[in-house]
């Protein structure tokens, strides 16, 4: 457990990481993936709370396979029933599964919870503002305070920045590069005047990042104002995975379409290009009359596995196949994802890893 040490302060008033300290892939080995259950009376999931709840029980076994895995509960109460139902299921408490009293509303781990980074002698937490995706969905003070509580369980530093990024709206290849939603991070409903250049200053300092992607990509039915986790996502430090439509009438195809033109433009912090690898969409989903954000790139790497979220779609199997073979050393795992996208999200939206040192 890392010892509680006193923040360093600067000219603006924010606590920032001494340099050294960097972002790391999320490929990079893990102490722990953190979950948050959702409650019963969330507004994620209208309707098919037990089917939910099943869904987070198997992503629970599947996970703890590979590290531990640990989870915010709101209160005591959803405390004792999360433990009967894991050991109902075979799973052990405070052997790989840990549960932790931190309530939040809604179960959205990656944007509401912490980001680790890490340099050769301490892990750390940034502790990004949470606004529930532009206020859309209040209230969301206590999923805002998740970071601190974790920081306090954990005995870890917490480093706010004073702006509002979520988990979902960016992606590291571990080596200073960022992928960055900037229709999300950039819209007035987080950030109000605030330049993107303070924002990359602010990135540099808290993450290690020596460059930002800013990505201007939206898929259709994703209330988050774009987050790059559904249509880019690094697959290794030099290999971008990028969403792609097929159907020239799909509302996606367009912005698909320039979001790929855009990355085959991007360079590295050596001037080198990346390599983009088209990863095809599933046909639409429509519930209820609304079209829902359902993407493969909504994956989660474990320790030894990448967990990509299927819809029963004939495009499943290719998704999966290429996924693969850029994952050599995991198993690629399909996760039933027909559910969790009725709630706006997938896999990667109710994930968050937590480092181990190298």
């Amino acid at each position: 457990m890392n010892k509680i040490l006193p923040e360093c302060r600067v000219k603006n008033g924010y606590s920032y990481p001494s340099p050294g300290f960097r972002l790391p892939a999320e490929w990079e080995r893990h102490r722990a993936t953190w979950l948050t259950w959702p409650r019963k009376e969330s507004i994620s999931f209208p309707g098919i709370y037990r089917e939910i709840e099943e869904t987070w029980i198997k992503l629970v076994r599947t996970i703890s396979r590979d590290e531990q895995v640990r989870i915010n509960v709101f209160d005591q109460k959803q405390y004792k029933e999360i433990e009967r139902l894991i050991k109902e299921k075979g799973g052990e408490i405070n052997q790989k599964i840990f549960l932790y009293e931190n309530p939040a509303y809604e179960p959205w781990c990656r944007d509401h919870g912490p980001i680790f980074i890490k340099n050769e002698k301490e892990i750390a937490i940034v502790d990004f503002g949470y606004n529930a995706w532009g206020g859309k969905y209040p209230p969301y003070e206590l999923d805002d305070r998740v970071p601190q509580q974790i920081g306090r369980y954990l005995g870890m530093r917490v480093f706010s920045p004073g702006i509002i990024v979520e988990g979902g709206a960016i992606d590291s290849n571990g080596q200073g590069i960022l992928l960055a939603s900037l229709k999300s991070i950039a819209n007035p409903n987080r950030n109000p005047g605030i330049s993107l250049k303070t924002i990359e200053e602010i990135f540099h300092k808290f993450l290690g990042t020596e460059k930002v992607i800013w990505l201007k990509a939206e898929i259709a039915g994703d209330d988050t104002d774009g987050h790059v986790d559904q249509y880019s996502r690094f697959l290794n430090t030099k290999t971008i995975a990028a969403a792609f439509e097929r159907n020239r009438s799909d509302s996606n195809y367009n912005s698909l379409c320039e979001n790929l033109k855009q990355l085959s433009k991007a360079k590295d912090n050596q001037g080198k290009g990346f390599e983009i690898v088209e990863i095809p969409m599933p046909a639409p989903i429509i519930r209820e009359g609304l079209r829902l954000p359902a993407s493969y790139l909504n994956f989660y790497f474990t320790n030894r596995s990448l967990l990509v979220p299927v819809f029963n779609d004939p495009m499943d199997e290719k998704a999966l196949e290429i996924l693969q073979s850029f994952s050599p050393q995991r198993k690629v795992c399909p996760v039933p994802a027909c559910d969790l996208v009725w709630g706006l999200g997938s896999v990667h939206c109710i994930t968050q890893q937590e480092p181990e040192w190298d």
